[in-house]
């Protein structure tokens, strides 16, 4: 019998891949199957976040609850961000956690867990080109990181404290772990990294004379893949070439993620973003005239310290012009080993009251949106089975699309007609084809 692990997962995209590359190690050379139950588990790992505060908080008291329920002998560790950034000091405050390991290191899984008391959390470890045991939580898409760590300082993040200076994964080692999903039946991809289109700055073996527009058709030129997305691209390296090959090479899903974090070029220049709001506009608007029917996403960082009315007011025109498809909004949250947290904070009052007019502006801008998609027809690839019936996929423009159905769309590409748009969800029916 094998022993049971237990993981929770906290934060973005690259930690869910974080936790399959940890999965994968742990169930081919430890003999580890996954449970839902920590209470069954030998081992409860938590993959922890920490660009925001809230699930720093939740770490500890996650841990806490998992020591009381644990059963005799089993181990916890904790890994990611936050293992990254508080390092020992979470045996400190939880003794009872048996290892830590950071978010560069997570090849060393094997190693830590049979060490009491380890602390791995070195930001300049190289894995680059360490080539992890195969795990995917879905056979319908994979998720392949194509970098490590951020080569940016913008004020406000703490992810190159983290996760270290950034390093592109060789295009070789991409390509063939894209091959291998492809064929296992992953027909969509998903390129990770924190700023995928500056990928090819800097290799381990100082190769240079490949970026992202490259690494793209590369990856559609296996002849298995119908679909790639990619998250998240960085607005200061959206150029020309960029643009051109996301907007012709049709296995490139027409959805572009595009983090303003704020319209107000002043404020943007104290977040250290790169870029001014006139750039982003541009690209925005030259995104839109290439590729119509884009799906253009967005985050927003409300009350950075220093913004004034009418900073927030230069956010709320970029939402206008724009009309994002989707927007994540947060409050400014303070996080340590950044120059942010040194800055005098708006208050929070005033805080709160500009995230909801953001936020009810954009859910208007949404209910639009969704009103307008009633009749059109989408070519849908279904991943997510729903309760009632219910069969869930994406459009090549990133819509959720949901109708009724089994199991047997699951992996498939089917036409849609909308016939009951709703803000995050569209409804419809399959477009019966002629045989």
């Amino acid at each position: 019998m094998g022993k049971k692990l237990f993981i929770e997962t906290l934060g973005c995209a690259m930690n869910v891949r974080d936790s399959e590359h940890i999965i994968a190690e742990l169930s081919t050379k430890e003999d580890y199957e996954l449970t839902g139950s920590y209470e069954d588990a030998d081992l409860i790992l938590i993959n922890t976040c920490s660009v925001r505060e809230k699930p720093v908080q939740k770490l500890f008291s996650e841990i806490g609850h998992f020591n009381k329920k644990k059963k005799r002998g089993a181990k916890i560790g904790v890994c990611g961000c936050t293992a990254s950034h508080l390092g020992e000091e979470i045996i400190k405050r939880a003794p009872y956690v048996d290892f830590v390991l950071g978010a560069r290191n997570v090849s060393k899984i094997t190693s830590v867990l049979h060490e009491r008391g380890a602390v791995e959390v070195d930001i300049d470890f190289d894995e680059s080109t360490y080539a992890f045991s195969d795990f995917r939580n879905t056979p319908h898409k994979a998720l392949i990181n194509i970098s490590i760590g951020c080569d940016k300082q913008c004020t406000y993040c703490i992810v190159p404290a983290t996760r270290g200076d950034e390093i592109s994964i060789p295009p070789e080692l991409i390509v063939q772990e894209v091959t291998k999903a492809a064929r296992s039946g992953a027909k969509e991809i998903m390129l990770l990294g924190q700023n995928v289109n500056n990928y090819g700055r800097k290799f381990s073996d100082g190769r240079k004379g490949i970026d992202f527009s490259d690494l793209l058709n590369m990856v559609s030129d296996v002849e298995e893949v119908e679909r790639i997305r990619f998250t998240s691209p960085h607005p200061l390296h959206m150029d020309d070439k960029f643009l051109q090959v996301f907007a012709s090479n049709p296995k490139v899903c027409k959805s572009m993620h595009m983090p303003l974090q704020s319209g107000s070029t002043k404020i943007l220049h104290e977040m250290k973003r790169g870029y001014s709001k006139e750039w982003f506009l541009d690209r925005a608007f030259k995104l839109r005239d290439m590729v119509p029917d884009v799906h253009i996403s967005t985050d927003i960082i409300v009350a950075f310290p220093g913004e004034t009315e009418e900073d927030f007011e230069e956010t709320m025109d970029v939402i206008d012009q724009v009309r994002f498809e989707q927007m994540f909004s947060f409050k400014y949250s303070p996080r340590p080993l950044t120059k942010a947290a040194e800055m005098t904070p708006v208050d929070p009052e005033v805080a709160s009251k500009r995230l909801k007019r953001l936020q009810d502006r954009q859910t208007e801008i949404l209910d639009e949106i969704a009103a307008a998609q009633m009749g059109k027809v989408f070519d849908v690839y279904f991943e997510e089975l729903r309760s009632g019936g219910a069969v869930a996929g994406r459009s090549d423009n990133n819509f959720m699309v949901q109708v009724q159905g089994s199991e047997e769309l699951l992996g498939k590409t089917v036409p849609v007609k909308i016939d009951n748009p709703k803000r995050m969800v569209l409804y419809g029916e399959v477009v019966q084809q002629e045989v």
